[in-house]
């Protein structure tokens, strides 16, 4: 429904962005408004905005490769230049309203050309920018106290990932950059909380190098993961779902992949750790998968632990805090928000999550939530970054 609601607001923001940057290159010169032009650049316009359509029919191949890799980049730019284009008329129906500039100047073919420049040199400039970005990889680190006996361990160093979304935007190359960067923080034990996978399993670019590269990840305990809402198979258009099943599972293929790259899958399952910690791998609240059609509370999860040992969680999205404190649990790890991922999503992700990104302390637990290693949709980072997060746990 939401789909069928977006193709004809789609439709017009190009229409729009088409029928803005014409004028805007004819008011520059002439030479632009001819044919020789106009043609090519609505031939290469709708062939660009109409790469998702065309990926989403086309069979897997290194064309369909190509256009969905096109349409990951253009949704971004297409975004940046409608909020550009939409701020610069907004600022002139302001000016035009308010007595701020002349009507001679709002009317000034000299004026109109400088801010259609800008616009342009803006939204260039920002989409490299946020394609190049999101392909940089940054260290974060936290430490946090535990009031409990550790048993054997003093302190816990974790390594915490979540949201590659592997697939189309996500491939070999930022895999080698994250296990690279996992290595050199000598973890304990390595976390993935969840969207390991981007719906589509035949989006792998190269199956066989992944695992490879995260059988390669060096750790005293092992690699463990739990499911997200995008670890299923699901075909999707734009984001959105086009087809519709009664249970949303993961593709056979995804299970075997962990487990030939030596990552041990939690779906609801708890594992006590060298008899000193224990680990809890949640099943997705949006789409609990195979193993079960609900998943379990909190409290059922840790009703049975020896809660004086420390509770490590992984869960894919950062909801139920306060039932995961009263629980039980000391460390909450979590991540599904890519903190916004572009703005200004950095800055409204904060409304819908109590913690959106970031560390944040609930009664006796620690709540840390990750930006993500990789990205979804448009492949574009701006004013955030992709993470791996080393977390310290001491234990008293």
């Amino acid at each position: 429904m939401i789909f069928l609601i977006l193709v004809p607001l789609y439709l017009l923001v190009n229409c729009y962005i088409i029928r803005r940057s014409l004028k805007w290159m004819g008011n520059f010169t002439k030479l632009l408004t001819k044919k020789w032009f106009i043609i090519p650049y609505l031939i290469i316009y709708i062939f660009a905005s109409s790469s998702m359509l065309i990926a989403f029919w086309l069979p897997a191949s290194p064309f369909q490769r190509f256009m969905k890799v096109l349409s990951n980049n253009w949704l971004g730019t297409m975004l940046f230049a409608l909020l550009f284009i939409g701020i610069a008329d907004l600022g002139k129906l302001i000016a035009k309203h308010t007595g701020l500039l002349s009507k001679k100047m709002i009317a000034s073919k000299q004026v109109f050309a400088i801010t259609g420049s800008i616009v342009m040199i803006l939204v260039i400039v920002i989409s490299t920018y946020g394609v190049l970005h999101a392909q940089k990889l940054k260290k974060t680190v936290y430490e946090v106290d535990i009031a409990k006996d550790g048993g054997k361990i003093d302190q816990l160093n974790v390594a915490l990932v979540a949201d590659l979304h592997l697939g189309y935007n996500v491939g070999v190359k930022q895999v080698e950059r994250m296990v690279t960067m996992i290595n050199e923080m000598q973890p304990d034990i390595v976390c993935i909380a969840g969207d390991i996978f981007d719906n589509d399993y035949d989006a792998l670019d190269d199956p066989e190098r992944l695992k490879q590269l995260l059988r390669s990840i060096q750790t005293k305990y092992g690699v463990y993961a739990c499911y997200g809402n995008h670890d299923i198979k699901e075909s999707l258009l734009a984001g959105f779902q086009v087809t519709h099943s009664d249970k949303k599972v993961s593709d056979d293929r995804m299970d075997q992949f962990l487990a030939d790259a030596n990552i041990r899958l939690l779906n609801d399952e708890t594992i006590l750790i060298d008899e000193s910690f224990y680990l809890i791998g949640r099943l997705d609240y949006k789409n609990p998968g195979k193993t079960a059609d609900i998943r379990k509370t909190p409290e059922q999860l840790t009703q049975n632990l020896d809660k004086t040992k420390p509770i490590l969680v992984m869960d894919h999205e950062p909801a139920e805090l306060e039932e995961m404190a009263d629980a039980g649990v000391d460390v909450d790890l979590s991540g599904h928000t890519h903190d916004g991922q572009i703005f200004p999503g950095n800055l409204t992700i904060h409304l819908f999550w109590e913690n959106a990104y970031g560390y944040m302390q609930k009664g006796v637990m620690h709540s840390i939530v990750t930006s993500g290693a990789g990205l979804w949709g448009p492949n574009m980072r701006i004013g955030t970054d992709a993470e791996v997060v080393q977390v310290r746990i001491n234990m008293e």
